[in-house]
């Protein structure tokens, strides 16, 4: 007979987003007439930058035409594309990665999520608690954990954060193999300095660990003292691969461009202790299981380093971040502790009271949905999400509205 895989049974009842969208959705249905303005989930508002828009229809333009014509393009990424990243992205930050160690791919959820398939079952993982859910459940369904219990999964090690750390917590006392870091951070906003970041990179070396470093929200940064790579640590392209995506970057949420940089000597180890190259073995599942991001989209995402394009770029995340201002102001003058909102567009906020009923309350009396910390790990329960993704003019009714009603 046809069996399931029965780690999926292990999985909480819905993804954060879903269960989510089904309130908003049911609260809609019987409030017809009441207006929602949605500063919850991280997707963007505002339009691809001119420049990705105009190197987008060029692209599909060339699609059109015999001699430019292409089909199946390089699994990996167009050389064009990779070659800007490597120079743009870490070279001109002093950091030699090659173009050929950068992978082109559909979004950094998905490679977070596939990457783990590189690594035997029996490994232990370390996620931060509050933690993007992909890290967590991907790696349920992939057989690394026990039962769920209350809200934590036996099996794994949870690196806890709390007002008290700022949300970034230190390597633990017990080894762990895989290690998820994101900076700055999702949900939180924090970020990690590099003498934090290198405490990681000596506990993956004395440990033979690996870290994922999810830095998708690196463009965010505004105080020049903080590392926008991992790799800028010294050591760390032994012991680190990094996600990056041009979603929240350059608004490609419905685009779909990412990239993932494997570095040549980062290496993993089989059960008698033998290392293994981890580029070679991305590549192979790479050009297995994908077929690549279509040629027009990564002429837009190229368009994101050249002419107009950075300065179209910056000022779309300097609209964002001047929202996020306003929300961590806002929300601070109105008696509430927060983190995030300075080099994240996110602002986590301490609601002082149970996560999902502060997100009904926001939602019932102010038409604002947010997104409840609690969805995010046991560490996040009485903290809430606001999301600086969307227009000023709807960030600043929204602020009005949350004012008249907490």
């Amino acid at each position: 007979m046809i069996r399931i895989n029965e780690n999926y049974l292990k999985l909480t009842s819905s993804y954060l987003f879903v269960e989510i969208a089904k309130r908003v959705s049911d609260f809609q249905k019987h409030n017809p007439d009441k207006e929602i303005i949605r500063l919850g989930i991280g997707d963007v508002t505002r339009p691809l930058p001119k420049a990705c828009v105009d190197a987008f229809a060029k692209g599909v333009a060339e699609m059109g035409e015999a001699e430019s014509f292409r089909g199946y393009g390089p699994e990996q990424g167009y050389a064009f594309l990779r070659e800007q990243i490597a120079k743009t992205d870490y070279k001109s930050r002093g950091v030699n990665i090659n173009p050929d160690e950068i992978f082109i791919s559909d979004g950094s959820k998905c490679d977070t999520g596939n990457i783990q398939e590189l690594f035997a079952s029996d490994i232990s993982v370390a996620v931060p608690d509050p933690v993007y859910p992909v890290y967590v459940d991907t790696n349920v369904m992939a057989g690394r954990s026990g039962r769920n219990i209350k809200g934590h999964y036996d099996g794994f090690v949870y690196l806890e954060g709390n007002m008290d750390n700022c949300f970034v917590p230190k390597p633990p006392n017990e080894k762990a193999d895989l290690i998820y870091l994101c900076f700055p951070n999702n949900p939180t906003g924090a970020v990690a300095t590099k003498a934090q970041l290198k405490e990681w990179v000596k506990y993956a070396k004395a440990h033979k660990a690996l870290i994922l470093f999810d830095a998708a929200y690196e463009a965010f940064i505004t105080d020049p003292s903080i590392p926008h790579s991992i790799y800028e640590i010294d050591g760390a392209k032994e012991v680190a691969i990094e996600f990056r995506s041009f979603s929240k970057t350059a608004g490609f949420t419905g685009t779909r461009c990412a990239f993932t940089v494997i570095p040549s000597n980062c290496k993993a180890f089989d059960k008698d202790g033998n290392w293994h190259l981890l580029h070679g073995m991305w590549n192979r599942r790479h050009s297995t299981k994908f077929n690549g991001v279509s040629y027009p989209v990564q002429r837009a995402a190229e368009a994101v380093y050249l002419g107009d394009g950075p300065a179209q770029v910056r000022e779309i995340i300097d609209y964002y971040m001047e929202n996020a201002k306003l929300i961590r102001e806002k929300m601070e003058k109105l008696g509430y502790k927060c983190t995030g909102g300075v080099n994240a567009p996110y602002i986590w906020i301490e609601c002082g009271s149970d996560s999902w009923e502060f997100f009904d309350m926001l939602l019932s009396k102010a038409g604002v949905v947010c997104t409840p910390g609690a969805g995010f790990g046991r560490c996040g329960e009485g903290f809430i999400r606001i999301s600086a993704f969307n227009s000023r003019e709807n960030v600043e009714k929204a602020l009005r509205k949350i004012e008249e009603s907490v």
